[in-house]
């Protein structure tokens, strides 16, 4: 595929003009041309990445790419009045939805009750994302990917865009001025306008690795959290506390209890920061949180699987797809909490301790329930 771009515009003759042109020999000022070779047509592909500092062609070579194609615009189009979760795909599957604003990293639940226009620069980028992953273009040229956005956000943003583009059919062209994006995005096929230079992902460094460090922590270090987690409930009984870093970042929590009259371990609390959200850090914290406790690294020594309930679809998904969890649980009713309420008055009275009214249950969340099993196969 051969583009070639020739912009022109009126060639001013104003005293300022002129003079501009006399100091700078800038007689061509309103001719711009450039020559793009992509040769793509012979290549099977579904992630294009034209990447150059601005004023190098991107824009004209993606317009120009696919005649009849408009560039998609991630931020225009949106319902000032309703919840993302309403305005993306307003006549398609839920699930679906949901699936995609979780798998392009924007897991916080209560983002996807709020509007568009009042969602953060970073949250706008991947509902703007998950709104084009439900529309399933069979092509799409996106202008300006991650420009606006912090660079941390971004490069995991491409990273999680790229995992969930790529389970569809679809060919997209991405177009940014940030080549920081490339390693985590892995596209099939670079073009640098800076230097007119063509390449394939072969030529690509592989991703970077993301070292994980995984401490255990006072209680008091779930505020940092508390604000990204999805659900209103008291503080769990006898519980440790984790919180996964990368480098010096906290980027995971995860509270652990033990059930040991069951024979169990409960993990409750797992928050993912948003800007960690969408390649698998949170599943991977909780993996390895609940493989410690099976080998006897929790609270007493004890090697017990580990008990988990979510009612969030995608990580239901994503766990019951892993050979380490089974599925164990499915109330798709609420639950009576008044068992819940006695049991923790009673613990409360026993303590000389006063407790208030609340407990566990007693919610319409269709909440499904987990054992952590690791490398050992059920009986």
């Amino acid at each position: 595929m051969k583009i070639e771009i020739n912009h022109t515009c009126e060639d001013f003759t104003s005293y300022r003009a002129e003079r501009v042109k006399s100091l700078f020999n800038a007689e061509t000022g309103y001719q711009w041309q450039h020559t793009a070779e992509l040769p793509i047509e012979n290549m099977d592909w579904q992630i294009g990445l034209i990447v150059g500092r601005s004023g190098s062609g991107k824009s004209s070579i993606g317009k120009a790419m696919f005649p009849g194609v408009p560039l998609y615009d991630l931020y225009a189009g949106w319902n000032e009045d309703r919840p993302i979760i309403d305005d993306i795909c307003p006549d398609g599957d839920f699930d679906a939805v949901t699936g995609a604003l979780s798998a392009v990293g924007l897991g916080d639940v209560p983002a996807w009750l709020r509007p568009f226009k009042v969602l953060s620069n970073g949250e706008q980028f991947r509902a703007g994302l998950a709104r084009l992953v439900c529309d399933k273009p069979e092509i799409a040229v996106v202008d300006e990917f991650t420009s606006v956005i912090d660079r941390q956000i971004a490069k995991i943003g491409a990273a999680a865009f790229a995992k969930s583009w790529r389970r569809g059919k679809g060919k997209i062209v991405l177009l940014t001025p940030h080549f920081d994006v490339i390693e985590w995005l892995q596209p099939d096929w670079v073009y640098n306008t800076n230097e007119a230079r063509f390449y394939t992902r072969d030529c690509l460094r592989q991703r970077p690795e993301i070292e994980l460090s995984i401490y255990r922590v006072p209680g008091t270090k779930w505020g940092y959290f508390k604000p990204h987690y999805y659900l209103d409930l008291p503080m769990p009984i006898a519980a440790q506390y984790f919180i996964c870093f990368a480098d010096d970042e906290p980027v995971a929590h995860l509270a652990v209890c033990p059930m040991f009259q069951g024979g169990h371990y409960r993990a409750t609390r797992l928050v993912v920061m948003p800007e960690w959200q969408g390649i698998g850090v949170g599943t991977a914290f909780l993996n390895e949180v609940c493989r410690l406790h099976l080998e006897g690294q929790g609270r007493c020594g004890r090697k017990y699987t580990t008990l988990f309930h979510t009612s969030h679809p995608q990580l239901c998904r994503a766990l019951r797809k892993s050979h380490k969890w089974v599925q164990v649980s499915g109330a798709l009713k609420f639950a009576d909490k008044s068992k819940s309420i006695k049991t923790l008055s009673r613990s409360a009275i026993n303590g000389g301790m006063k407790h208030g009214s609340g407990g566990f249950g007693g919610h319409f969340r269709a909440v499904q329930g987990f054992e952590y099993i690791g490398d050992q196969e059920l009986c």
